[in-house]
C-alpha cells in the first residue's frame, strides 16, 4: 500500500473500523486538558483500526542469515474522544510473524469493552492474554495505546516516566553485510552524521567489513554477530582484534541456545556482551543472567513499552547494561522506543533512517545524538 492510500483508507482489510483521514498529531498536542476521560459524555469505548504497510529499504539489508529489500508492517490506530493513538507491527523474518498472523490477532482483539484508556494494565494483560506470542502484533497495540494516554495527558513519555531528554544517547547507524564497494559507500553516507556506527558481522568476512569502513571514518564501531560465530575460542580472539580496531561492544556472539558458550564468552571478553536473539520478554531475564553483560530490549519482542520499562528497571537491578533497539520501522514505532533512551547505555534506533515511506516525523538524530520531542504521546506528527 502507498503512503497516501493508507492515510486516505484502511484498505479492504476487515478492521475494527477506519484507518481513514488521519489527522495530524499538533490537533490534540496544543490545548489538552489533564487526563480527559468521558470528555464527551458518551462512554464510547476504544475503537482499534489497522492496515498492511510494507516498508521499502534504502539499501538491500543483509545480516548472517538472510538479505531482505522489504520490511512487512501493519499501522495501527486507536480512537477515543476525539484523540488518536498511533501505533506499529514491524515484522522482520527470524520474527516469525506475518501481516496475515498480526491481522489475524488484531482481529480477536475486542477493546471496545474498554472506556477509559488509563487502565492501561487492565488493557494490556487483556491483550497479552489472547495468545502466548504475537510479541510484534500486542507491540502495535501497546503503543498507540501509550500514545494516546499520553495525548490525554498533554504529556510525552519520557517526562511521564521522570527522564531528562538530555541524557539520551547517540544512536549507532546500521551497516549490514555486502561487499566493499558498497559498504565504502554506506560509510560515507553517513559517517559525518553519526557518532557511532553499528556493523553487521558474523560471516567469514568480518575483518574485511571491519577494515573497509575503517579505510572512511575512525567513529567507534558496535557490531552484531546476529549469533554468526559458531566456535567460541574463534569468536573471543575476534572480539579482542575488534577492541584493537575500535570496536566498544558486541551483541549475540553466537546462538541463543547456547548459553554456556556466551556466558564463557562474557566472562573473558575485554567488550561489553549484549543478548539480543537471546532475550525476548521480562521472563527471560533470570535465566540469561551472567551469560551476558546487558540486554538489547526491542518493542517488536517484548510486546511493546510496558513491558519494555519493567526490563529496564529489572534490568538495572540486577546490574545490566541495556541497549535499546528496533526493527526496521517507521519513525512510530522508532520514537516509541526513544522514550527511554535517556535511561540506558547503547541506542540503535536507527530503523526509520533505513526506510524510503517514512509515514511521521518523530524521534530526531541531531549531531548523531536522539534528540526527544516534547509533543505528547510518543511524540509524532503525522506526515
Amino acid at each position: 500500500m502507498k503512503r497516501r492510500d493508507f492515510i486516505k483508507t484502511a484498505g479492504g482489510l476487515a478492521v475494527a473500523g477506519s484507518l481513514g483521514g488521519i489527522s495530524t498529531v499538533a490537533q490534540s498536542c496544543s490545548s489538552t486538558p489533564r487526563f480527559n476521560i468521558n470528555r464527551l459524555g458518551t462512554g464510547a469505548g476504544l475503537k482499534l483500526s489497522y492496515a498492511p504497510y510494507e516498508l521499502q529499504l534504502r539499501h538491500t539489508f543483509t545480516v548472517s542469515s538472510y538479505s531482505r529489500k522489504t520490511t512487512p508492517g501493519v499501522q495501527v490506530r486507536l480512537d477515543y474522544e476525539g484523540f488518536t493513538g498511533y501505533g506499529e507491527a514491524s515484522m522482520p523474518p527470524y520474527l516469525g510473524q506475518s501481516v496475515e498472523t498480526v491481522i489475524s490477532f488484531l482481529q480477536k482483539v475486542d477493546l471496545s469493552q474498554f472506556n477509559d484508556p488509563f487502565q492501561m494494565e487492565t488493557i494490556l494483560a487483556y491483550v497479552d492474554s489472547l495468545s502466548p506470542g504475537d510479541g510484534a502484533a500486542k507491540a502495535a497495540i501497546d503503543i498507540a495505546l501509550h500514545d494516546l494516554v499520553g495525548k490525554l495527558m498533554g504529556l510525552p513519555w519520557w517526562r511521564i516516566w521522570g527522564l531528562d531528554a538530555s541524557k539520551a544517547p547517540s544512536t549507532t547507524f546500521t551497516i549490514g553485510i555486502d561487499t566493499p564497494d558498497v559498504v565504502r559507500e554506506k560509510t560515507r553516507e553517513c559517517a559525518d552524521r553519526f557518532n557511532i556506527l553499528k556493523v553487521k558481522v558474523g560471516l567469514d568476512n568480518d575483518k574485511e567489513m571491519i577494515r573497509t569502513i575503517r579505510e572512511v571514518t575512525d567513529l567507534p564501531l558496535a557490531v552484531d554477530a546476529n549469533q554468526g560465530w559458531k566456535d567460541r575460542e574463534e569468536a573471543l580472539d575476534e572480539i579482542f582484534w575488534l577492541k584493537e580496531n575500535g570496536v566498544v561492544m558486541v551483541e549475540q556472539p553466537m546462538s541463543k541456545e547456547n548459553l554456556d558458550d556466551n556466558a564463557w564468552i562474557t566472562e573473558r571478553s575485554p567488550l561489553p556482551i549484549f543478548a539480543d536473539e537471546a532475550i525476548q520478554r521480562l521472563a527471560d531475564i533470570p535465566s540469561i543472567k551472567g551469560a551476558y553483560h546487558g540486554i538489547n530490549i526491542k518493542l517488536m519482542k517484548c510486546t511493546g513499552m510496558r513491558e519494555a520499562w519493567k526490563m529496564l528497571n529489572y534490568a538495572r537491578a540486577e546490574d545490566m547494561k541495556v541497549m535499546i533497539g528496533c526493527m526496521t520501522e517507521t519513525s512510530c514505532a522508532v520514537s516509541a522506543a526513544a522514550q527511554l533512551a535517556p535511561a540506558v547505555d547503547f541506542a540503535d534506533l536507527d530503523g526509520n533512517l533505513l526506510i524510503t515511506n517514512d509515514l511521521y516525523r518523530g524521534m530526531q538524530v541531531v549531531d548523531g545524538k536522539i534528540t526527544l520531542s516534547s509533543l505528547p504521546g510518543i511524540g509524532l506528527e503525522v506526515l
